[in-house]
């Protein structure tokens, strides 16, 4: 799959180098998507080594998305 897959299918503004905020957890903690694995975002946490597959619309807020044309 390919981040134009994920854009598509889940209505996300999902790029590699997109700055988000994961809050599926305890302590929310920001991130870099670093690619995609499937349909699945790879996002590198602040502070952490390596990359985690992440649903690009479970308890994801994209950062520096285009706003919305209304």
């Amino acid at each position: 799959m390919s981040m134009a897959y994920i854009r598509e299918t889940y209505g996300v503004p999902a790029k590699v180098g997109g700055r988000v905020n994961w809050r599926g957890g305890r302590h929310p903690a920001a991130g870099t998507i670093t690619g995609s694995t499937g349909a699945y975002l790879m996002i590198r946490l602040d502070g952490q080594q390596h990359a985690m597959p992440y649903h690009p619309d479970w308890f994801i807020e994209y950062l520096d998305a285009e706003p919305a044309n209304v």
